[in-house]
């Protein structure tokens, strides 16, 4: 189920991005880039669409995807 980003609080949504970038552990190359820089990359991804929060019942887990592997999911459900 996605989850839209303005039904949770700042907070929350901060919570949410600095997990999930961490968790993942992305390499950005050469140069490190701030956590700051990296919140704000996926912010503006949500707000434009291109990732979206869902929601995994069966795990009670929340997790950022793309909007194609969030769709690819529902449409395997």
């Amino acid at each position: 189920m996605i989850i839209p980003a303005q039904s949770l609080s700042a907070e929350a949504l901060q919570g949410l991005i600095e997990e999930f970038i961490t968790r993942e552990g992305t390499d950005y190359g050469w140069d490190e880039v701030p956590l700051s820089a990296k919140v704000e990359q996926v912010r503006r991804q949500i707000e434009k669409g291109d990732v979206v929060i869902v929601f995994d019942s069966a795990s009670e887990t929340v997790s950022l995807l793309t909007r194609r592997d969030a769709q690819s999911l529902s449409d395997d459900a």
